[in-house]
């Protein structure tokens, strides 16, 4: 059998990671940047699994785990986040959202 080629792995993850960043510019809805985000992290953990199967390594892996607690993290704040501010202004638009300046 045959094992897929790094280079596979990190033409998928760029491209995943493209979509994330492209989500994160253009759109103002805050649960879909935060969707975004987890995009972007997931692809950066493909790439690690990538180069850790590549290696021969379970560094990257090792990494993985610490980049999927830092997103599990990130989703549990930045959902709260966006709960509280839906409370206060009732739209979930970072454009709207101005509760921090004078």
């Amino acid at each position: 059998m045959q094992a897929i080629p790094l280079e596979y792995y990190l033409v998928l993850s760029a491209i995943i990671f493209s979509i994330g960043t492209i989500g994160v510019i253009t759109r103002r809805n805050a649960i879909i940047i935060f969707m975004s985000i987890e995009l972007m992290l997931n692809s950066v953990n493909l790439t690690f699994v990538g180069f850790a199967a590549n290696l021969g390594d379970a560094s990257g892996q090792v990494f993985v785990f610490f980049v999927m607690s830092v997103a599990a993290a990130e989703a549990a704040i930045g959902l709260a986040i966006v709960i509280a501010l839906f409370r206060i202004k009732q739209t979930v638009n970072v454009d709207e959202i101005n509760i921090l300046k004078w």
